[in-house]
């Protein structure tokens, strides 16, 4: 394999406003609309053939967010600043900053949506 294993990902919501808004609050992105039929999704913003994947909030009938078995690390400077933030715009902190050693800290929150997402960082 050449490429990172992962090069998509989605995160299922029920309630696009409020989900959109948690991303952007947290991560201070604006997401961009694709207008696929049907389906509404936002996109986090995508460099082609830059490091890391791109992935985007869906919205479609049938599937419903929360209660999944995938989680999604975002990268971060410091992930304890994003994880206030979550906490803050209406997510939860499951764990708090921890130490993973040499790979770094990780925390865990919940959106708006109830789906987990990990937050990840060197310091």
């Amino acid at each position: 394999m050449q490429n990172n294993a992962v090069v998509w990902f989605e995160i299922y919501v029920q309630d696009m406003p409020r989900a959109k808004a948690f991303y952007e609050t947290v991560f201070d992105v604006q997401l961009q609309n694709l207008n696929v039929p049907d389906i509404e999704i936002w996109a986090f913003s995508m460099q082609e053939h830059g490091p890391g994947a791109a992935g985007a909030l869906v919205k479609m009938e049938g599937y419903p967010s929360g209660g999944n078995s995938t989680l999604v690390y975002f990268s971060c400077v410091d992930c304890a600043v994003e994880a206030r933030k979550a906490n803050g715009a209406g997510g939860q902190i499951i764990k708090e900053k921890f130490s993973i050693g040499p790979y770094g800290f990780i925390a865990l929150v919940t959106d708006t949506e109830g789906n987990m997402i990990g937050l990840h960082s060197m310091q």
